[in-house]
């Protein structure tokens, strides 16, 4: 046990040290929050414009094409307004069959819905929303400039369709990877909803045949979760393919020299006793591991 003057001390040294790191940090946060690393306004509006996620400036200026914008911001506005990477591209002749097809689907689905055949009418909601896709799909296809290769529309391929992004950047056999988790999860969640809706079904009819009433219970929420995370492993799989796809396009022009090499010499290591109480030490036998990239 520490002695009451001690415990003073140390508390006394906790406390000065405590008030020198906010001193610091306090410091830190004022240089780092007043410094000007650029007064020019002008500058400062492009730096802003240019990490801005989407701006509807920029992007209605490229649909009259008065200024040019990425892949990114064409497809996050083409996704609201539809058929606006047709117009970007000067694919005008598309925009019939785009709004032909929607209106078509939608109009029609609406009429059978109306008429009580529900089946019939999910089709054409179905048609539509294929037509949507195909519109969003072409126009990543057709966006200009279409050099090779555009980490922004490697995980837009990825995105539409999983593993297209994947072709896109000539890994193709990453495809069995990222389909095995996808489909693996797609197989344990219909399987595990298969069984959390039995168990349902039996706990809600009080029935007792087979199972306590808590053993269903259980095993209700059992399969539930396991549901849930076999989602979760679907979802998991999707995003990271699309990750991958966008991370493997801008690394594609990333060189690495052949003249990778690393030289193991035998070495003396002398140590250094500037500060040793005692010059008790002696040089000691090593190893010298160099690498050149």
């Amino acid at each position: 046990m520490l002695s009451k003057n001690k415990r003073r001390l140390l508390a006394a040294a906790l406390a000065i040290f405590a008030v020198s790191l906010l001193d610091c940090k306090a410091q830190f946060k004022e240089e780092a929050f007043s410094q000007k690393y650029n007064d020019d306004q002008a500058n400062q509006k492009d730096t802003t414009d240019k990490n801005s996620i989407f701006s509807f400036k920029k992007y209605w200026g490229a649909l009259g094409h008065k200024n040019e914008m990425d892949v990114t911001t064409a497809f996050c506005g083409s996704t609201v307004l539809v058929g606006g990477m047709q117009i970007y591209n000067r694919d005008y002749w598309k925009l019939p069959i785009v709004y032909g097809g929607i209106a078509a689907g939608v109009g029609s689905g609406i009429w059978f819905n109306s008429q009580g055949r529900h089946d019939t009418a999910a089709w054409c909601f179905a048609g539509a929303g294929l037509v949507y896709w195909g519109t969003l799909m072409d126009g990543v296809i057709n966006f200009i400039p279409d050099d090779w290769p555009q980490p922004g529309k490697a995980p837009l391929y990825s995105l539409l369709l999983p593993g297209l992004g994947q072709i896109y950047n000539h890994e193709i056999w990453k495809l069995p990877i990222y389909y095995g988790i996808m489909l693996g999860g797609l197989d344990y969640y219909f399987m595990f909803k298969k069984n959390f809706e039995r168990f349902r079904t039996i706990y809600n009819n009080q029935d007792t045949t087979y199972f306590p009433l808590e053993t269903s219970k259980y095993y209700k929420n059992l399969y539930r979760r396991y549901r849930d995370y076999a989602l979760l492993v679907v979802f998991a799989g999707y995003f990271l393919q699309a990750i991958d796809a966008n991370v493997f396009a801008y690394m594609h022009n990333f060189e690495v020299t052949e003249d990778l090499t690393m030289d193991i010499s035998p070495t003396i290591i002398a140590p250094n006793t500037d500060y040793a109480m005692a010059p008790s030490y002696s040089p000691a036998l090593g190893l010298s591991i160099g690498f050149r990239f």
